[in-house]
């Protein structure tokens, strides 16, 4: 009788079988952790925010000097809610601004950069502060209430409203966005609460080059733009 070929073992059979396995579980992992990438990317390419990136390409040139360090919005992005409180402890979102030019702003005490920059939101926020802009600075010192109270009313820096999230939260919500890399971090938004522009670090808010963009910023949302 003639020899009969010799099976193939089934361990080696199985082997393409379980690299594959290895490969989508590997795959499956990496989704988990980073949300499949382009699939998964937050409120991005939200079509009503188109108006916001074409706004920001035309005052790009005015990104220069003291705030050459902006990044102008490319994408159209839809900020998150974001929730906080004001100096009462009441709740206040971001929607609470829709219809007006907001610079997002979030700071705390033990951040140097931060307190360096406050007198300058203070002061923009005097000169162009009202209906159609505000500077909403966000403090998320985690530990002691009234040491930002404190540092605002010890600098005489009374043209901001005071707001905060002592969870920091909002924080987490931009960086989820890639918008808060550290502190400060500065985002300009339209009324419809889409992204024009963003920061990651202070910048001299009160300086000529700042006032001409934020009015730039403006001028279009009170024209129906």
């Amino acid at each position: 009788m003639p020899d009969l070929p010799t099976p193939r073992p089934a361990a080696s059979r199985r082997i393409p079988l379980a690299i594959g396995a290895v490969a989508v579980g590997a795959l499956i992992g990496f989704a988990a952790v980073y949300g499949f990438g382009a699939f998964k990317r937050g409120p991005a390419g939200d079509s009503a925010c188109n108006g916001a990136v074409d706004l920001a390409r035309k005052i790009a040139p005015l990104a220069q000097g003291e705030v050459a360090a902006l990044t102008m919005a490319t994408t159209p992005l839809r900020l998150p809610d974001l929730a906080f409180e004001d100096a009462d402890g009441k709740p206040k979102k971001l929607s609470d601004w829709r219809g007006k030019t907001v610079l997002v702003n979030l700071w705390a005490t033990w951040c140097v950069p931060c307190r360096k920059e406050m007198p300058a939101l203070d002061s923009l926020q005097t000169k162009l502060g009202g209906k159609d802009f505000e500077v909403v600075a966000i403090n998320i010192d985690t530990r002691d209430a009234e040491k930002p109270k404190n540092f605002l009313k010890d600098g005489n820096l009374a043209g901001l409203s005071y707001f905060s999230d002592q969870k920091a939260k909002v924080f987490q919500d931009l960086k989820n966005i890639g918008k808060a890399l550290g502190m400060p971090t500065s985002v300009l938004v339209d009324g419809q609460g889409c992204e024009i522009a963003n920061i990651a670090g202070p910048a001299e808010w009160a300086s000529d080059d700042a006032i001409k963009l934020i009015k730039a910023a403006v001028q279009p949302a009170k024209a129906g733009f």
